[in-house]
């Protein structure tokens, strides 16, 4: 497989375990990886630490997940050697019991991978929140404001 389609495959497999809920798997995909916030302060770094920040973060409701959806678009790939870096778009939609399916949040990745003999992997991530709206089903915590 083309090394662009294996780190598009990582961008969105994220989507997955985050709507999933399955918070262990995605900061499993964190493992070798830096999570930064928008002014590139590491936040965590590995699995154990990120897999916090999501526990901490992010609200599951009954049945285990989030109740959202994360779509992401726009995957620009640039790969150079053993290591790449990716830009993308995303757009979180939820609906809860007390909120009408509608748009949460909506912002850009920046990340970056390596390669070694086992494939592809993050080394960074960055999220930057460019537009949000009614977070409260969302989130735990209040995001500081952009």
């Amino acid at each position: 497989m083309a090394p662009e389609r294996e780190i598009e495959n990582l961008v969105y497999r994220y989507a997955e375990l985050i709507d999933e809920g399955q918070f262990d798997t995605l900061a499993a995909l964190f493992a070798r990886a830096q999570y930064v916030d928008q002014d590139g302060n590491v936040l965590g770094e590995g699995a154990e630490a990120i897999g916090e920040i999501y526990r901490g973060f992010t609200r599951l409701y009954p049945e285990g997940t989030p109740r959202s959806h994360h779509v992401t678009t726009n995957v620009i790939i640039e790969v150079s050697g053993q290591t790449a870096s990716a830009r993308s778009y995303f757009t979180v939609l939820q609906a809860t019991d007390n909120l009408p399916l509608q748009p949460i949040i909506a912002g850009r990745y920046h990340d970056t991978f390596a390669c070694d003999a086992d494939g592809w992997y993050f080394t960074r991530r960055q999220v930057l929140m460019r537009l949000a709206g009614d977070l409260s089903q969302h989130l735990l915590v209040a995001l500081p404001e952009t």
